[in-house]
């Protein structure tokens, strides 16, 4: 089973950003923005990212099928659980077979070589990463959320996250967000 972390860049500088990957030995930084993009801090834009990490000796590779903001998919979604469409579109994405394609790879990433995914919110909760890390869990991996002012945090699984047929619900009462 692999081990792998998580990051959001927020607004860190890339320098920031670099130093703390290098403080924990990231070697593949996985984008899973769906619009790699920021007006705001053009730095962590996908060309400008592609250009700098590797410089620094960190791979990085941009998975578009793991990326957020999902149209609602399924009028009958499992996800009840997950008052927050958003998040809701999302875990009913994690049912599709391009998720699980996504995901097997950035398993086999994660195999080869010490690997972060990241997004741009910070806190990994209020962000898709929270259930792509409950995926990895659920199916055996570690997850590590990196933050730079303490150690990284093991992934627990959501309460609500149910495993059925090797695919993750968020069955029941609305839970949170």
């Amino acid at each position: 089973m692999a081990t792998l972390y998580t990051i959001g860049h927020s607004t860190r500088t890339s320098q920031e950003l670099i130093a703390v990957l290098q403080a924990h030995t990231i070697q593949t930084l996985v984008d899973i923005r769906s619009f790699p993009v920021s007006r705001r801090l053009p730095h962590f834009n996908r060309e400008s990212l592609e250009s700098a990490l590797p410089d620094a000796g960190i791979r990085y590779v941009w998975m578009k099928a793991l990326g957020g903001y999902r149209k609602k998919i399924r009028e009958d979604s499992p996800n009840t659980a997950l008052r927050n469409v958003n998040f809701r579109n999302y875990a009913d994405h994690m049912l599709t077979p391009e998720f699980e394609t996504a995901i097997g790879e950035l398993v086999r990433l994660a195999e080869q070589s010490r690997t972060a995914y990241m997004c741009a919110e910070r806190v990994w909760f209020h962000c898709h990463r929270m259930l792509v890390s409950d995926w990895l869990v659920a199916h055996g991996h570690t997850v590590l959320h990196i933050d730079a002012e303490a150690p990284p945090r093991p992934h627990r699984l959501t309460a609500e996250a149910r495993l059925v047929d090797n695919k993750v619900h968020y069955a029941g009462d609305k839970l949170f967000t």
